[in-house]
């Protein structure tokens, strides 16, 4: 399952595209938007940008990524297939890439194959969450053809304009957090066999 994700885009410069691409007015919740760098790593129990529906604004705050579950376990990801999502607190989670790890082929080699997901056609996405105790999750479903080959699960993605519907609920749970078609999901191999391929 997704344990890692990143965000180099700016929070200033996702703005500016949010006005470009005619999306809702956008605030942040304690008024002035902060100078929020770049996220290259974001892991499990750190904090990361959620963007919310308001009446007719996105409100956007920083959350903590996994509640603790019943037995103290990090709920990180959540399975979404099957569930009445109308009464959680949706959000979405700015990203521009998320990374799956894979068994190496190479004997003796421990480091897990590393591989970067990241959206065609689009520099920054959103992954759709809901909220709990004021930490945040990431919702699952079955992968798609881009993800397959990686793991038996993915995230939910939305391009820029496609997450408001989730925001808004306007179609439902099962039709909006199917497995991403395939060519929606770019991946590069990061690391194989313990050597290191990109930075």
């Amino acid at each position: 399952m997704c344990n890692e994700f990143q965000r180099h885009k700016l929070l200033t410069a996702a703005i500016e595209e949010f006005d470009r691409r005619s999306l809702p007015l956008f605030k942040w919740q304690d008024g002035l938007v902060p100078n929020l760098g770049a996220q290259p790593s974001i892991k499990i129990r750190d904090s990361a940008v959620i963007v919310r529906l308001a009446g007719r604004e996105l409100v956007g705050s920083t959350a903590t990524w996994a509640w603790p579950g019943p037995g103290g376990a990090p709920v990180f990801n959540f399975r979404s297939e099957g569930r009445d999502f109308s009464h959680s607190d949706r959000v979405l989670i700015l990203a521009d890439g998320f990374f799956e790890y894979t068994q190496p082929q190479a004997p003796k080699v421990k480091l897990k194959d590393r591989h970067l997901f990241t959206h065609a056609g689009d520099d920054w996405f959103w992954i759709a969450g809901i909220v709990k105790e004021g930490c945040f999750t990431m919702l699952t479903t079955s992968p798609g053809p881009d993800v397959a080959p990686y793991h038996d699960r993915q995230i939910v993605t939305f391009g820029p304009e496609a997450g408001m519907e989730w925001l808004k609920l306007s179609r439902s749970p099962a039709e909006l957090l199917g497995p991403s078609p395939g060519g929606t999901l770019v991946v590069r191999t990061l690391r194989k066999d313990g050597v290191e391929l990109a930075a």
